[in-house]
């Protein structure tokens, strides 16, 4: 009787040993550092985004990005690698392609924005704009609903040309465009 007890309490204490250091080894927040990209690879940094949860759970990305973004709406994305480099695709040379598709574990196949019940990594439009001196910074915060920390770890944060309508009509994947910006995301 008194061996099962000591095992007993071994196993719980070797499990909340475990979750402890689970629970330590996941960030509370990490920094994406993001830079410019083109068929001809990564270029220069343009800033950061802060990655966290809210105290609900949510994804929250606060952005700290310079002028280097053309004015208006932008699509965003997570993208399944954490990769930001160019690959080819139908004989030419795709900026940020290794970074892959929508991050989409659930196999939707599906653009329908952060909202949505399509890819998980769909996020809301990210909005540069110029002020009355012509100055331009992006310094604001999204909260992205469905995604929390650990699902984006190791991953890349994708800015595309144009805005995202969170369709596949009447272009696919939201019609954003070519892939502008890009930042792997860091796993600690």
């Amino acid at each position: 009787m008194l061996n099962k007890t000591l095992w007993k309490l071994g196993v719980g204490l070797f499990a909340a040993t475990l979750a402890s250091a689970t629970l330590a080894a996941t960030p509370t927040s990490v920094v994406i550092d993001v830079h410019l990209i083109s068929e001809k690879g990564v270029g220069k940094s343009i800033g950061t985004v802060r990655a966290s949860e809210t105290k609900n759970g949510f994804l929250l990305l606060d952005f700290n990005l310079s002028d280097e973004l053309p004015p208006g709406g932008h699509g965003m994305h997570i993208h399944e690698n954490g990769n930001c480099g160019p690959a080819q695709k139908n004989n030419e040379t795709v900026a940020g392609l290794t970074a892959g598709g929508h991050y989409d574990p659930l196999k939707t196949g599906k653009h329908e924005g952060p909202s949505g019940k399509g890819h998980l990594g769909d996020l809301p439009i990210l909005y540069v704009e110029v002020d009355e001196d012509g100055a331009q910074e992006v310094t604001h915060s999204l909260v992205a609903p469905r995604l929390r920390l650990a699902d984006i770890l190791g991953r890349a944060i994708i800015i595309h040309a144009g805005s995202d309508n969170f369709s596949d009509e009447p272009a696919s994947l939201g019609g954003g465009g070519a892939r502008i910006a890009c930042g792997v995301i860091p796993t600690k």
